[in-house]
């Protein structure tokens, strides 16, 4: 059993190493380096010349502390067919389980302890003693260690091991993190969830009835009633105008935008491949240019969505130059010459 769970592991952690070249990429990595040292020099900033209204300090904080105690998952590596197949292994399934909740609290734990570390400062300026520091560390991980317990007994009690509900735990997680991957190239084996939205269908009819448009018609509704194009799309967007209104620095705010626009649009060129296995499709009276046509003209459409939300933000003209010259050059340029590659 052991040897099964250790090369299931494995084989997971394979398409990590496969995907995370595309993420930390020679430009990511450049980006990050800038990112990390601005936030480094704003920091020692913030400590010399400490607000005299603490309260956005201290709401800061809370929200780290919140977010690191929610973040990290149990890893099962559970499979569908081990309801079946793994029925009379129960017993031993159930103290896999367990090991890997303790393993993942080593992780977890040690993972959100060391990123708490260098926050050490500003509790500090806020009256926070070492002692007292040190003990609410501890509070924490033991916090982390209930949270995923309680995970853990969503799907595992004193009954027994709910299969279904265990394997669509390890489901969900394992999808979190390739549609994490999925924002910076093409992931295989991400499922998608459909739902009707039938108060979005108004949206539908501005598509006009014409033969030259029918792929721009399923390719909106494709982005309407799938929640991960959808719910990507709102994310990028509210992640966009909250860089815009918060942060002070127009070069950064500005910066983060244009990234969160090209990964909206990186990754809504996916739609293209969305209807490759509804062979039917095929048989629609069109020409083989229209498809690329009509999704050049709605990503373009969602973009400028995007553009128009952003520059109501902005807090100067020519934050809002750079943007529109920044997005006229993504769609005109690299929207193009990233679908033809990806068709080639």
């Amino acid at each position: 059993m052991k040897a099964l769970f250790r090369k299931r592991r494995q084989e997971f952690q394979h398409k990590h190493t496969k995907y995370l070249p595309y993420v930390f990429n020679d430009h990511f990595v450049l980006v990050l380096l800038f990112l990390l040292g601005f936030i480094l020099f704003q920091y020692s900033q913030l400590l010399k010349h400490f607000p005299a209204n603490p309260l956005p300090i201290q709401l800061g904080l809370l929200i780290a502390v919140l977010f690191l105690l929610n973040l990290g998952s149990v890893a099962t590596y559970l499979e569908k067919a081990d309801q079946h197949f793994l029925l009379t292994k129960e017993a031993e399934v159930i103290a896999h389980i367990r090991s890997a909740e303790r393993l993942s609290f080593i992780l977890w734990s040690s993972l959100q302890t060391v990123l708490l570390l260098p926050l050490f400062p500003l509790f500090q300026r806020l009256g926070v003693s070492l002692l007292a520091f040190v003990l609410l560390l501890g509070v924490l991980v033991l916090a982390k260690r209930l949270l995923l317990k309680r995970k853990v007994a969503s799907f595992l009690s004193s009954k027994g091991l709910d299969w279904e509900k265990a394997i669509a735990f390890e489901a969900d997680r394992q999808q979190a993190i390739l549609k994490f991957y999925a924002l910076f190239t093409n992931v295989k084996g991400i499922s998608t969830k459909v739902k009707e939205r039938p108060y979005l269908n108004p949206i539908l009819k501005l598509i006009k009835a014409d033969s030259k448009k029918v792929w721009t018609n399923l390719y909106l509704r494709a982005f309407l009633r799938s929640s991960d194009y959808l719910g990507l799309f709102l994310r990028l967007l509210l992640l966009s105008c909250l860089s815009l209104a918060f942060i002070s620095n127009s070069y950064l705010a500005v910066g983060l935008a244009l990234v969160f626009h090209y990964l909206s649009l990186f990754q809504l060129l996916s739609l293209y491949h969305h209807y490759d296995y509804h062979y039917m499709s095929g048989l629609y009276p069109t020409k083989p240019q229209h498809k690329q046509r009509n999704l050049l003209s709605l990503l373009r459409q969602l973009s400028g969505l995007m553009l128009i939300v952003n520059l109501v933000l902005c807090r100067s003209w020519q934050n809002a130059l750079v943007l529109i010259v920044a997005m006229g050059l993504l769609n005109l340029l690299y929207l193009p010459y990233k679908l033809k590659k990806m068709i080639d």
